[in-house]
């Protein structure tokens, strides 16, 4: 089994959907001329810009200069830090991403950008997600701080309209990146986005936590506000960004939970960056925005982030029970059970699955559920009758475990609109309203194959074009060019009739440029 391999395997099986075989053979001679293009300007551009651990932690990573990495060479060398690496295609969802990053894992994607793209690109690439985020983990702290960032973005809450532009934010990627694509179908993908984008009711927890790592760990600056030193992926990874970034043309900012609350443009470079005293103070602000999350606040407040979500969300009740669904409602007590918690009634509407410790107890209910709020006892059998402090009055046969028949409710005595026969479960606190379902593996074997993610028709396409672009003539110039350099072969005459041989193709800058650098070699 290869390391690559051994990291799949370790994945729990509802994550390994997204992963594919990098297929090291299906990158071209132009592609490995593009990552040795980025590679070794940003090595010679970063060497005093970027955190210290950066030379260092290409060659600790498994990243060489001059092609791209296998995941197994990389997967070799996380192994020592306690982390591994798999492919991916593309924008996989974010709750993937982020529980992946949370394990120890990086998603890298798979593809690489096209050399008219050679300085920025949208869409995720190889050279962003392995030279970008991997260097960086060989500093332990930081290493830690990806982990963390990973669990917090995953336990935020995501709204419906997130969907939605992560879904315009992955199409753009693609068009942009389609050698074959038209002015007017990259017009329409970036007018979906800010359709998308416009149609948000409110910034969700998750926006907020995508905005706080990108702010970090993408676009991240660390050490003095005068001099401060380049950590983010986005920043190691782009020629034109890191360049940029330094310059006095960029804002730069004290590192605060503002960050979370900073929008930022994915299709520009970024007017303002955000820089850290060390890597102690990620560390602070992460904990000060966990702190605003309905994860760690529960009660009244996780209500009504997750009922204004629309999405699947789950609660953790007194005791550990944890209920996955979605909140449709939530009824107001007139008399508050404790501090921050003055919620009689919560409906959920079904499938909900029940859990514990982030592990299942039987099939989803297809139902719909009620948490009321309060101390009491319910029958195992029978009729019941209780009336709790919250004002809240139920009657009802219970015939089973949490399920109950001839339901009926008043609050403070007027009758409530309510499903007769639903799961009901009374509790006296609610610590916890996390993202997502509380035991992803379970709700992704009963309902991933409905919301199965696939790449999808447009990238195969998007991918077959751009081998398309490289003539078979011109892939055996570029393995000749490469050929010579790693055998040390050059000489005048040869390059020479290679040249002739490249004037076929004056518009093929990237050849001609390495042309030019062996012909610079054999002239010293």
């Amino acid at each position: 089994m290869t390391p690559t391999q051994r990291a799949f395997q370790r994945l729990p099986p509802h994550l390994r959907r997204y992963v594919v075989d990098q297929d090291p053979g299906a990158y071209t001679p132009r592609d490995h001329a593009v990552w040795r293009h980025i590679l070794h300007q940003l090595a010679a551009h970063l060497g005093e810009r970027a955190h210290e651990s950066y030379r260092a932690g290409l060659a600790a990573t498994g990243i060489g200069l001059d092609r791209i990495p296998s995941l197994d060479e990389m997967n070799l060398k996380l192994d020592e830090l306690g982390w591994s690496a798999v492919a991916v295609r593309g924008f996989i969802p974010p709750a993937v991403f982020t529980e992946l990053q949370s394990l120890g894992v990086l998603a890298i994607a798979a593809d690489i950008r096209s050399h008219e793209h050679i300085d920025y690109t949208p869409a995720p690439d190889i050279v962003h997600e392995s030279a970008g985020h991997a260097p960086i983990l060989l500093d332990r702290r930081y290493a830690e701080y990806l982990k963390r960032c990973g669990e917090v973005g995953f336990r935020a809450i995501a709204s419906v309209e997130d969907q939605a532009v992560y879904e315009a934010i992955r199409n753009l990627s693609v068009v942009k990146e389609d050698a074959g694509a038209t002015p007017e179908g990259i017009r329409l993908a970036e007018e979906r986005l800010c359709a998308a984008s416009a149609s948000r009711r409110y910034v969700s927890e998750s926006t907020r936590a995508s905005r706080l790592y990108w702010w970090t760990a993408e676009y991240g600056l660390v050490g003095r506000l005068d001099a401060p030193r380049i950590y983010g992926a986005g920043l190691l990874s782009s020629l034109g960004e890191s360049a940029h970034c330094l310059t006095p043309a960029v804002l730069k900012l004290p590192l605060d939970l503002t960050c979370a609350d900073t929008e930022y443009d994915i299709t520009r470079m970024q007017p303002q960056l955000f820089v850290a005293r060390d890597f102690d103070q990620l560390f602070e602000v992460l904990e000060a925005f966990e702190a605003t999350l309905a994860w760690k606040r529960g009660g009244d407040f996780g209500l009504e982030e997750a009922l204004r979500a629309r999405t699947v969300n789950h609660l953790v009740l007194d005791g550990g029970l944890e209920l996955t669904a979605r909140v449709v409602e939530r009824l107001q007590a007139t008399r508050p059970l404790s501090p921050g918690l003055a919620t009689s009634l919560v409906r959920l509407e079904g499938p909900v699955l029940l859990s514990r410790l982030g592990q299942a107890m039987g099939r989803p209910w297809p139902g719909q559920a009620l948490v009321a709020f309060g101390t009491g006892a319910l029958p195992e059998r029978g009729a019941f009758s209780l009336e709790l402090p919250t004002g809240l009055s139920l009657t009802g046969f219970r015939i089973g475990e949490h399920e109950v028949i001839n339901l009926r409710a008043h609050q403070d005595g007027r009758p409530l609109d309510i499903p007769s026969w639903a799961l009901l479960i009374l509790s006296a606190s609610l610590p916890s309203v996390a993202g997502g379902p509380a035991d992803p593996a379970a709700w992704d074997h009963w309902f991933g194959e409905q919301n199965a993610f696939a790449a999808g028709e447009a990238e195969a396409e998007a991918r077959a074009r751009k081998a398309e672009t490289l003539p078979a003539d011109l892939a055996v110039l570029y393995d000749e060019v490469r050929r010579i350099r790693e055998t040390g072969t050059a000489n005048a005459r040869i390059l020479a009739a290679l040249e002739a041989r490249v004037a076929a193709y004056p518009r093929e800058w990237l050849l001609q440029e390495e042309l030019a650098e062996l012909n610079l070699e054999v002239a010293r």
